[in-house]
């Protein structure tokens, strides 16, 4: 008998987002994403109903930019405190924000190892109040290292109330969303453009040892989004393909479910075969209903419920699994000045 998870659509959530790339959920239905919108910011909305409509945005205050550049968050958390994190994704600079509910923003991270930080991908926390930041590349423009031969990227650690993080983990194949199993001792991260999905193991004051490939992806896979589950699997999103797929112990792969174009993805993989993949591969909603599929979170009231970040789309897609989701540490963090500003308006 298999006992690979199962998934069914269950439709999309959400309204008028703007590159939902990561999807947030909380355990009082709360639902965040990121916006683009403006000087950016974040959207949210309720995820107790399914079709369900209306979305808040809250963007940064009038005229607030982050070095001279509008507010591009890409990955998010929320911390013990129930602070809205945000990885900042610019052109040339990166930095952990800040965001409140009334549109104020504060830099929290800027500098990794004494210097400036890089573009930043995607922030988590952990129990110890860390911030671990994952940065793809080095290079820029980003489009540069989509390439099966990147190794610019790595992953930063920084501690509670510091605003210079540490590399831990360097040389990686365009860094993207990253785990911290606590407790395991184990740090997982997909590295998208070398096509395969890490790990190393954790020592208690952060630092990462004994890298090693956990999973290899094959054609057409480019692993982007990262969750765990309650039995210790893994679940990845691939972009251009639009795959869900679900690693095993083992580090076998499985596919979920996919919603890809077989041109649009044979046209990128003569690219990335070729070290010519670009924008164009990326920027093509090439499915029936999913948008370039970035990341994906479980919640809900048991931990069962899927929302899919996407690059492209302004909904969510919602599907059910039947496997429930590993507890996230954010789970339970208190976010009243956000379900207030949500009700208000309802």
């Amino acid at each position: 008998m298999s006992n690979t998870p199962e998934l069914v659509a269950r439709g999309q959530q959400g309204f008028d987002l703007d590159r939902p790339e990561c999807a947030l959920a909380h355990a009082s239905g709360l639902i965040f994403t990121p916006c683009w919108r403006g000087n950016g910011g974040i959207s949210l909305f309720s995820g107790s109903r399914v079709g369900e409509s209306y979305t808040r945005h809250v963007l940064a205050a009038s005229g607030q930019t982050v070095f001279d550049e509008a507010l591009r968050p890409n990955g998010i958390a929320l911390n013990s405190e129930g602070r809205l994190l945000m990885a900042h994704l610019g052109d040339t600079h990166g930095a952990v924000i800040a965001l409140s509910a009334d549109g104020e923003t504060e830099v929290i991270v800027d500098t990794v190892d004494g210097e400036p930080m890089p573009p930043a991908n995607f922030v988590v926390t952990d129990t110890a109040g860390r911030l671990w930041i994952t940065v793809s590349t080095r290079l820029t423009p980003r489009a540069r290292d989509y390439r099966k031969g990147a190794a610019s990227g790595f992953i930063a650690v920084a501690e509670p109330g510091e605003s210079n993080a540490r590399i831990v983990a360097d040389g990686l194949g365009y860094t993207n969303e990253c785990v911290i199993d606590e407790h395991a001792g184990k740090v997982y991260v997909n590295e998208t453009f070398t096509r395969r999905l890490s790990v190393f193991d954790l020592e208690p004051d952060g630092s990462l040892v004994n890298g090693r490939v956990h999973a290899h992806f094959g054609e057409g896979t480019y692993p982007d989004g990262l969750a765990r589950d309650a039995n210790g699997g893994l679940w990845v999103t691939s972009i251009v393909s639009n795959r869900v797929l679900h690693v095993k112990s083992s580090g076998s792969v499985a596919v979920l479910f996919e919603d890809s174009d077989p041109e649009h993805v044979a046209w990128a993989e003569q690219a990335w075969n070729s070290d010519s993949l670009g924008r164009a591969h990326l920027d093509k909603a090439a499915g029936k209903t999913l948008k370039n599929v970035s990341n994906l979170a479980f919640g809900g009231p048991d931990l069962r419920d899927i929302w899919l970040g996407n690059l492209l789309g302004d909904r969510l897609p919602v599907f059910r699994s039947s496997v429930a989701g590993a507890v996230p540490v954010h789970w339970n963090a208190p976010i009243d000045p956000w379900l207030e500003l949500l009700n208000s308006s309802c």
